[in-house]
């Protein structure tokens, strides 16, 4: 049985992953309390107050308060998937080395059995790329697991994040072309620039698709009509 004291830990922490400040979570929990104790005394056990999802009520109790938010999540959602994108990188640079010899082998077929070499660059570079994506989208649902709607955030990810890597590559492309393909390192530097940019942009549209109202959600009653309140 859901106890008070837990009940609040998770409304706590529904309220940090929402934005919600220190200053303002204090005040929703001592209000909380009040009203869970007090139904507590009647009788009522917690869960039957507030529902079987305190995290969805603890948002909507915070909504309806009208306390401002800050939106940590964003600077969260960035770094951990670039740095998910980073480790993908590594793995697929890895890969490349590890798969070129099989590459050049189907490649120098005779040519009645060759593979079309678009086809073989497709492969060779398709499958690090997927491991890229792959990586950043893992990375966000194990460590922000806390995160509010963080499963359709990487569903979203996992379709945007793809479609930002085929926009990005011709850009990258062109402009190593325009730069005679220089390895000098600010050059380097701003080809994984815009790569950045183009994954960070896909993932915050990724956020703001996840985050988009429901067409038919009905918000839950507010506290005072779920349940009595403290006097």
């Amino acid at each position: 049985m859901d106890t008070i004291d837990s009940v609040l830990s998770a409304a706590d922490q529904a309220w940090r992953a929402h934005g919600v400040r220190p200053a303002d979570r204090a005040v929703l929990a001592a209000d909380l309390r009040g009203d869970l104790e007090a139904a507590v005394a009647d009788g009522a056990r917690p869960q039957e107050l507030i529902g079987p999802d305190v995290a969805g009520f603890a948002r909507r109790l915070a909504d309806e308060a009208g306390v401002r938010r800050h939106h940590p999540d964003h600077a969260r959602l960035f770094s951990t998937t670039l740095i998910g994108a980073a480790v993908g990188a590594v793995l697929g640079y890895e890969l490349l080395g590890a798969f070129f010899p099989l590459v050049m082998r189907f490649v120098d077929f005779p040519d009645e059995t060759r593979v079309p070499l678009s086809l073989a660059l497709a492969v060779y570079y398709g499958i690090p790329a997927a491991i890229v994506v792959a990586s950043a989208v893992l990375a966000v649902r194990w460590r922000l697991r806390d995160l509010h709607r963080v499963r359709e955030t990487c569903r979203a990810m996992a379709l945007l994040l793809p479609i930002a890597g085929l926009l990005v590559t011709p850009v990258v492309m062109g402009f190593a072309w325009a730069t005679g393909y220089s390895t000098d390192p600010i050059v380097v530097a701003f080809e994984v620039a815009m790569v950045m940019a183009a994954l960070t942009g896909a993932t915050y549209l990724a956020r703001r698709w996840a985050l988009r109202e429901r067409p038919g959600a009905v918000a839950a009653p507010p506290l005072s009509a779920a349940g009595p309140r403290a006097a």
